[in-house]
């Protein structure tokens, strides 16, 4: 198990968590994810034998939403 924080560029609004929430859990290996809409961070529990750090990032990027520590 592994615990990530990434850290977002702005989110624009409350219904961003949702869908960044949603897309993470999609994942195989993703335990629990958190979305902190005040401070645009994600913290992600996840078993990296199943899922990368780098995948995870990706799927944020393809849901619309820059991460800036990858």
């Amino acid at each position: 198990m592994m615990l990530i924080t990434l850290k977002l560029e702005q989110l624009g609004c409350p219904s961003c968590v949702k869908k960044i929430e949603s897309g993470i859990k999609q994942q195989a290996g993703v335990h629990a994810v958190e979305v902190l809409f005040n401070s645009s961070k994600v913290k992600v529990d996840f078993n990296e034998k199943e899922v990368s750090r780098e995948t995870i990032a990706s799927v944020i990027e393809k849901l619309g939403y820059t991460v800036k520590n990858r």
